[in-house]
Parts: structure tokens; sequence; C-alpha cells
């Protein structure tokens, strides 16, 4: 392909050589006279410039999409084509993490929840901190407004501790209508199972093999592990009880969601009812500690056949 500029030296060379016209030196060329004499004028804005670069270091995970609208938010009015050249022109653009090949499955689609508390998904992400040692992150997400409900990080996380967590979390922000989650041994276990009996609600287990069926929740802990995780070094739980904490507040309501119009999901929250923003409130807490605090475990529950199902 022959670059503009390629083509306004060959006009030049017939001009200068040939003694022909411009006109007549474009139409043997075969270009338009327009290209000849389009000169770029590119406005640089170094405060522009320099707050793009801040942000980008501080949010080393986003794109300049998501950038974008926080420079909106600060009252800067770029177009997003003259945003995209300069972040490629300073280079910073997200370097990919490399991961292994998974085969694709049967894709189906998730119908997507109208209301808030209509259906919220649960999953588990591990990590460990700085001497090695594991610990599980227990993620609960509103798939209608996307908001992270609770991050409960602990060595240990039985199917009693978690319904405990969801008790306080129904206390605190209203009982749904479903739960989705895996068929893990918390899940499946004795205590949800009679969890579920006692506050009367539905819970939804995904085929075995098909995490896209728990697709709103797989998102969320791609997120969570990317921006936070593979970022942060944590030396101790109560570093990443707070860390976490921290990082689910600036989720919920500073970082944009593209899936919601770039906004953050405690404004979309809010377009449903303006008295949901006591929920979000209530379900925040600043304070490094799990929702619930772990208990003793009691005598096991028998497991009831007809929740088998």
């Amino acid at each position: 392909m022959v670059t503009p500029a390629a083509k306004r030296q060959a006009v030049a060379h017939l001009v200068a050589s040939h003694e022909m016209s411009e006109r007549r030196a474009c139409r043997v060329i075969g270009c338009c006279r327009m290209t000849m004499r389009y000169e770029v004028v590119r406005q640089d804005d170094p405060v522009l410039r320099e707050r793009l670069k801040d942000l980008a270091k501080a949010r080393r995970r986003f794109g300049y999409r998501r950038l974008h609208v926080f420079l909106r938010r600060e009252g800067h009015e770029v177009n997003h084509k003259r945003l995209f050249r300069i972040y490629r022109e300073e280079q910073l653009h997200v370097r990919r993490r490399g991961g292994r090949k998974r085969a694709m499955g049967t894709r189906a689609p998730m119908v997507l929840p109208l209301m808030p508390n209509q259906r919220w998904s649960l999953d588990f992400v591990s990590d460990q901190l700085t001497d090695g040692r594991r610990f599980r992150i227990l993620t609960v997400v509103d798939d209608c407004t996307r908001e992270c409900l609770a991050l409960i990080a602990d060595t240990s996380l039985s199917g009693a501790r978690v319904a405990r967590e969801l008790a306080t979390l129904f206390d605190a922000r209203g009982k749904p209508q479903t739960v989705v989650s895996d068929n893990g041994t918390e899940f499946t276990s004795n205590a949800i199972l009679k969890f579920v009996d006692d506050r009367k609600f539905d819970w939804h287990y995904i085929a075995p093999g098909k995490p896209t069926q728990n697709a709103f929740i797989e998102s969320f802990n791609g997120r969570l592990r990317d921006e936070l995780l593979n970022e942060t070094l944590f030396p101790s739980l109560h570093h990443a009880r707070a860390t976490l904490a921290a990082w689910r507040t600036d989720y919920n309501t500073e970082r944009p969601h593209s899936r919601l119009g770039w906004q953050t999901p405690a404004e979309f929250a809010r377009t449903f009812a303006p008295q949901r923003g006591l929920t979000l409130r209530n379900t925040q807490s600043s304070a490094p500690a799990p929702v619930a605090q772990p208990a003793q475990m009691g005598k096991t529950q028998t497991r009831s056949l007809a929740h088998a199902g």
C-alpha cells in the first residue's frame, strides 16, 4: 500500500523533473489533489497527556475507553480517537497475560435479570500470602446491577460459614429470588441445603464443567484477579481483607462498567430506586474483618434428597 507521503514525493518529482503541473502529475499518479495539500494539525495538550499517564499508572489494567470515562468525569473534553492516539504514542496499552487454551463448549445466552435482588451469583477465588499460605475469597455479585455484595477472605470457608455470610447479607440487603453457583462441596453441603429450606428461596446449580452458565461471576472474578490479585502482594490475611474491602468500594462506586453504559454499579443501582443507596451503604464496610465471624461447627445435618435436585 502506497502511503500519502510516498505519493507526495512522486508528485513533487514529476513536477520538478518533467515540468508537469500538479494537476497533471496527480492524474498520472492516480491520486486526489486534496491529499497533496492536506496538512495534519495536531494540538497537543500536555496536561491531558500527563493526566492520562497518571491514570494509566494508577489503573494498570484499564484500557483507553475506561480511562476516557475517568477523564470526562474530571472535565477533560477530548474525543476518544484523539485520546486513543495519545494512548498509543505513550505505549499505555494493556499487555495480555498468557493463559492455557480452553475447549469451547456449547454457548447458551443467559437471561439478564431485570431487577436488583432477582439473582445473585456466588463463587470462590483462591490466592496466597507472601509466606506461601493459601487463602480463599467468597465472591458475591448481583447479576442485575453488577454490584459486588461481598468479598469474604479466609483460610477456610466451609458451607456453614457461607450460610452465615449469606444470612448477614440477607438481613442487610434483602433476600434474592435465586442464587446461582457451581457444584462445589461448600455449596452442596448440608448447611447450605438447610439454609435454603429455612429461608425459602431458589438455589440453582450450573451443569458440571459449564462455567459459562455462571458467566456474571466468572467475568467479575476475572476482573478481580486481573486488577487486584495479580497486582498486589498480601503479607497477611488482615492486609488482604482490608485491600479487598477498599477494592470492592472502588469497584462499586468509582469503576465504570462497560456493560452498564460506563456507569458504576452504584449509579446503575440508583436508577431503580433512590433509596437503594442505603443498601449499598449497609453492605459496604470499611473494616477489614469478614461480614460474619467464624463460629463453632455444630453437628452435621442430614442431607435431604429433596434438595439434591
